[in-house]
This record gives structure tokens, sequence and C-alpha cells, in this order.
């Protein structure tokens, strides 16, 4: 069939392109196919032990058999009609396999400020509970810890927990747990995302990890995570600062309606304010800016 255009015309026009599309690629690679957690629980370092999942697991258990010991009262509390029967059972076993799919060992809100010896000595402690876990397979499938944000007052605080958990951890159990990683809370500039991914690359080599083996996710839970100065979107700065260790973005639906001076009685995932934020954990393999 004639053509009018030769191989030599369609090299010159879609030469512009190769760039640009090789970074749209990069930049929007697709779901990787791995799994995803469907929930994260948070909970205080202070409070963690090697089994907190499991314990977590007995108290649903206990509480369902209370409150909607049959499959007919559990259904007909959230309306389930036909399906009652195969989701009650479904949601047996599943409390009794894994009852938590993520957990988040948390150093910041649920953890609050305390003086610096006894954080150092919490850090040490959930570190030696996860390399217990580890070893005797209590773990959740997720796990992970929260710092404190990178402000003026709490960055020095909060690299010294992290520094001292991964240390502690490497010391005791030699690796990682599978699909760790690190919360970073009250992103307001993204020059914070940066220092975390800094504190990774000298981290890395001096724990015996190969290059980009920490990973970490965002939590959005501040206005100026949303909107910048300049009155455009800074997710997508986040995401270049993290130099591809991002894994996940948390949406904190609380602090971020606080932030909107709204009142508790109206913090809720369905409020305007929240718009398009209400999906509670996203993959940093999608765009972070359409689904935050």
């Amino acid at each position: 069939m004639r053509v009018s255009l030769s191989e030599a015309d369609f090299a010159r026009a879609s030469a512009p392109l190769g760039d640009p599309l090789a970074l749209l690629a990069a930049r929007y690679p697709g779901d990787s196919g791995a799994r995803q957690p469907v929930h994260t629980v948070y909970g205080g370092a202070q409070l963690f032990k090697s089994d907190t999942p499991a314990r977590l697991g007995v108290l649903a258990l206990r509480t369902l058999e209370e409150f909607a010991p049959h499959a007919a009262t559990f259904g007909q509390a959230i309306d389930l009609g036909s399906r009652a029967e195969t989701v009650y059972a479904r949601v047996v076993e599943k409390l009794k396999r894994e009852p938590v799919e993520d957990f988040r060992i948390d150093f910041e809100d649920g953890y609050g400020n305390r003086p610096d010896d006894e954080e150092d000595g919490h850090a040490a402690a959930a570190a030696i509970e996860v390399a217990k876990g580890m070893r005797e397979g209590t773990l959740p499938p997720f796990i992970g810890i929260r710092i404190k944000p990178f402000t003026q007052e709490l960055m020095r605080r909060s690299t010294r927990t992290l520094d001292i958990f991964l240390t502690t951890l490497l010391d005791a159990a030699g690796r990682l747990p599978l699909w760790f990683v690190v919360t970073l809370p009250k992103i307001q500039v993204p020059e914070q995302v940066t220092m975390l991914a800094d504190l990774y690359d000298a981290l890395e080599p001096r724990l015996g990890l190969a290059a980009g083996t920490l990973k970490l996710e965002f939590m959005i839970e501040t206005t100026q995570s949303i909107l910048s100065p300049d009155g455009g979107s800074p997710l997508p700065l986040f995401l270049d600062r993290a130099r591809g260790r991002c894994v996940a973005a948390h949406f904190g639906t609380y602090d971020y309606t606080a932030s909107c001076n709204i009142t508790a009685a109206h913090q809720r995932m369905d409020h305007p304010a929240s718009g398009s934020q209400t999906a509670q954990r996203t993959s940093c393999q999608s765009p972070l800016t359409a689904a935050s």
C-alpha cells in the first residue's frame, strides 16, 4: 500500500517524544501487582509487643462474639441480606488467621513527647520485639514505624529514634521484615522528604543494606501538603524528592480537617474539605495527585 511519509519522516517527527514518554512511563509505571494492605493499624510504640497483632485479633473475635454472635445478627447490623452467612464466615476466618494486615509502631501522635531517655528505650525495645516477631512468625505481612515530623523542634529527636530503631533491629535480626516502611508525618515542604531520603542514603551502607532498601510513605495531613504558597500542588515534588523510595501515601483525616479549623464533631473522611483525599492509603506507583 502506498504511503507518503518515509521512515526518516517518522523518525524526525517522533524524536522529540522519546525522552518525555520515557519520563512519563517512569513517573506513572502503573500498579506493580504486589500486594497492598487494605488497612493500617497505628499503635503507640510504648505498648508494642511481638504478638500485638495476634492479641488484637483475639479482642476483635471476643467483641464479635459479644455483639454479633450469629451471622443473622451481623448481617442485620450492616444490611448484608443473603450474603450474611458467607461474609460472617470470612470475617471470623480472617480474624483468626490475619487480623491485622499492616501495623505502624507509632512514635508520633499515638506516643506523644517524652524524655529522650524514655523514647530511646522504647525505640530499642520496639525493635527487639520486631526481631522476636520475625523469628516467631507473629508479625503481620506489612509493618513499619511512624516517626515524629521533621520540624525544627522535632527533627533531631525523630532522626535519633529512626537510627536507634533500625540499628537495633538490624543488630538483632540481621535484616528488615518484608514490606517494612517508615511513615513521615505532617509534611509541609518537599525538603522534609529530601531529608529522609538523604538519611536513608547515609544509613544503608552503615547497616549493611543494599542501596534503595529503605522505603517511606507520606502522611498527607496538612493544608501545606495539598496547596503550596504558589497555588500549585506540592505532591509531585514530594514524590520526586523521595527518589524512588515512596511506596504509599496515607491521608490523615483528623489532623487535616483540624488544620482546616473544622471542629472535632465534623472531622470525618466524607467531609467536603477532605474532597478526593478520602482514600486512606494509595500506592505511590499510581499518580499520587490523583488518589491521595
